[in-house]
């Protein structure tokens, strides 16, 4: 679901409707433009039913809708009070929430998929590099954060002790579906199997994978499945190797889907 298409079309149904409001007689200007931002909200509710797009996602609607339905308010009301040139007034609360329009959505832009590749690299720096500019969360201090440190580290050593090799291909590329295969060989070198293989896809800096893929085996060793992506922008996907049911291997790359 394209958060530019539901505002586009939420921004048109705001206008529509307080249009078509000022036909019903002893309808108060407010309320004709309290309803002509509501009802296209509750349109969009129902329309995000089971496919929660994001509490940031959700808020800019909300503002964006309601924003819109003032506007269109205070425009009306001046246009019916005065004959001569807008007051500076409207028009300074117009280019106001126009600029919050626009800056909330650069700001959802950059957060769910970075900063474009040239200012990037212009403001970040590169080298000639690769630029990484998704958001990587936060953590909380406190004693849920040192119990995360914790499970890191003891995850570690116990990576350190197999002394698995693990080789994924499939990952790069711009593609939205990918075919992935991870090899992975014991310290000896011979392939490791009977072991439960899965990708999880998530954004960076989200707690919960937005989507996980089991491997199947397709030989010794060797597992695989068909990646695609659910949405385009900054992905990590997080590879777990998993024995007796516990997570034995764990590693995290970011990838791009167009």
């Amino acid at each position: 679901m394209n958060t530019m298409a539901t505002l586009s079309a939420g921004l048109a149904a705001v206008l529509v409707l307080y249009l078509v409001g000022g036909a019903i007689r002893n309808l108060p200007a407010i309320l004709r433009a309290l309803l002509a931002g509501l009802i296209p909200l509750l349109g969009y509710f129902v329309l995000i039913i089971g496919r929660w797009p994001g509490l940031d996602v959700v808020a800019m609607h909300i503002s964006v809708f309601l924003a819109a339905g003032l506007v269109l308010y205070a425009v009306s009301q001046f246009r019916r009070r005065s004959v001569g040139r807008m007051h500076w007034a409207p028009k300074l609360l117009i280019a106001f929430f126009i600029g919050l329009v626009v800056v909330n959505g650069s700001l959802l832009y950059i957060a769910t998929k970075g900063l474009p590749e040239p200012l990037g690299r212009w403001w970040l720096g590169s080298e000639g590099g690769a630029v990484y500019s998704g958001f990587s969360g936060v953590v909380e201090h406190g004693q849920g954060a040192a119990k995360a440190v914790s499970s890191e580290l003891s995850q570690a050593h116990r990576e350190s002790e197999l002394g698995w090799q693990v080789d994924v291909a499939g990952l790069d590329g711009n593609a939205a579906e990918r075919v992935v295969e991870v090899r992975v060989k014991d310290r000896t070198g011979l392939p490791v199997d009977r072991i439960d293989a899965e990708l999880r896809v998530l954004r960076p800096g989200a707690a919960q994978a937005a989507l996980t893929l089991p491997l199947s085996a397709l030989a010794p060793g060797v597992y695989g499945g068909v990646l695609d992506l659910p949405a385009s922008g900054r992905w990590l996907v997080e590879l777990r190797l998993l024995r007796d049911g516990a997570v034995a291997y764990a590693a995290t790359r970011e990838t791009v889907a167009p």
